[in-house]
Formats: structure tokens, sequence, C-alpha cells
């Protein structure tokens, strides 16, 4: 029980630094229907070295982590944590495409997808990922920017 508790605080940490990474507007979601897609980016250098290790992710100022938790509408609740297929891209200012490739990751109840990115200093990013919850056949398009910076 011990161990289940220590991952789900892990987890927990990882959710809550990102979100403060985001600053301000750190709360970023989207309604799709009957669901709410949660999103952010933010630099794999702000995540702790332990994070990192357990999830085999790079922790450099020029990577940048993608975010992506889908939560069904669930009356009186904050939503049911749902599994989805999560595809799509970024695109900076030049037009370079960058394909992002989605971990599902599982802790407990929670479930949110990975990918990250490599990012230069001052690169505006324009991320265009589709996702499709479970059990659903059509996809909610998500669309957002962030601008990044490596030092």
């Amino acid at each position: 029980m011990q161990h289940s508790s220590s991952k789900f605080l892990k987890v927990l940490f990882l959710f809550v630094l990102s979100l403060a990474s985001f600053g301000a507007s750190a709360e970023s979601s989207k309604e799709f229907g009957d669901y709410v897609v949660h999103y952010n980016a933010f630099r794999s250098d702000t995540i702790s070295p332990e994070v990192a290790k357990q999830y085999g992710l790079a922790r450099a100022s020029n990577r940048a982590l993608i975010n992506i938790a889908v939560l069904k509408k669930v009356m009186n609740t904050t939503g049911k944590p749902t599994a989805a297929k999560v595809t799509g891209h970024a695109s900076n200012l030049t037009g370079q495409l960058k394909k992002l490739e989605f971990r599902e990751i599982h802790e407990g109840n929670a479930i949110y997808y990975l990918a990250d990115v490599k990012i230069s200093d001052g690169e505006f990013l324009k991320f265009d990922l589709k996702i499709v919850p479970e059990g659903e056949s059509r996809a909610a398009r998500l669309k957002f920017e962030k601008r990044f910076f490596t030092n």
C-alpha cells in the first residue's frame, strides 16, 4: 500500500508541477461534448529527476513535455478519467512539423498522455491534436500555442 501511495504522490506532483509551470493560466481545458480535455506544455527540466527517471523522460531545457488528460463529464464530480487515442503534431513559425508520439500513463485511477518535443530558445509552437475518447468514433480537435525559452 505504501508503494502505490508513493507512486500516486509522484504523479500528483508531476501534474501539479506541470500546471504550475504554465503560469497564471495554469488550468487549460476545453470541453468537447461529454468530455473535458485538460492540456499543458512545459520544459521538461521543470520535473524532478526522480519523476523523470521513473517515466523515462529526458530532463533538458531544450525539451518540452505535452500533457493531456481526458475526463468524461459526470454530474457532481470532477469527471471520470477516460482512455483516448491522442495523436498530433507541433509546428513552428517556419512551418517545420514536429510529430508528437504520446505515451499513455496509468497511475491509480488517473490516465494521462505525455509526448516530448525538442525546442529552441524563443520558439513559438502551434499544437494541433486529435483526441478520440475510448468508445467514441468522432475526434475532438485541440489546437493551442505556446512560446518556449530555453535559457
